[in-house]
């Protein structure tokens, strides 16, 4: 979310990895980065409306919300409200996400009719730092999918025989994984998975 409230298309939380630039997005107001050019190409950083605009529904998308505090907490709501603001007219296939279950509570609350799933993984101590262990081991069990009405997990894709994903596919939850870089990965994946996000090489197109 930049600094006035604007859902941007942008995966880190700084800015530096991505454009030369250093600084965290929240840091910069909507015109600001929209005027930031990314590394090795002449576009800029997108609005999720810009984004809706240019697909215009010829693809699926599944837009993934981050969690603004690091702490998997309730204190979410603007994100949610501004990227539902830019669904509201869009009529593409469309799917949200997110690790936070708050985020996707608020989302289920602005944008009801839009599917909307959780992204999970074993939340190893390592990676996850800035949560204890309390709230790691909770999110592990995936505890929060029926309440917040999701129908798909994104599981991480070198941990999708875990117990708890097998539970939601025999329930009839959509399996999802993240992130392949390998067709090797991606073999072993979609055992498991319906689909894949995968970077780093070209993914076969699976009916």
């Amino acid at each position: 979310m930049s600094a006035d409230g604007h859902a941007m298309v942008f995966h880190d939380y700084d800015l530096f990895r991505l454009t030369g630039i250093s600084g965290a997005i929240r840091t910069f107001s909507r015109d600001q980065l929209t005027k930031i050019k990314l590394l090795g190409c002449t576009e800029t950083i997108p609005t999720l409306p810009e984004i809706l605009k240019t697909v215009a529904g010829r693809v699926p998308l599944l837009i993934e919300t981050k969690d603004q505090d690091g702490a998997m907490g309730p204190d979410v709501g603007p994100m949610e409200q501004s990227v539902a603001r830019a669904l509201q007219n869009y009529t593409g296939p469309v799917g949200v996400m997110s690790f936070n279950p708050h985020s996707v509570a608020e989302l289920a609350k602005h944008s009801p009719d839009t599917p909307r799933g959780l992204v999970t993984c074993h939340f190893p101590a390592e990676h996850w730092q800035i949560l204890n262990e309390k709230t790691r081991a909770r999110l592990r069990e995936i505890p929060d999918y029926d309440r917040i009405g999701a129908c798909f997990i994104s599981h991480r894709h070198d941990d999708l025989d875990n117990p708890h994903v097998a539970r939601l596919k025999a329930s009839g939850a959509g399996i999802c994984c993240w992130t392949v870089r390998s067709k090797a990965e991606e073999v072993c994946a979609r055992k498991y998975a319906e689909t894949i996000t995968f970077e780093g090489y070209k993914a076969e197109i699976t009916a």
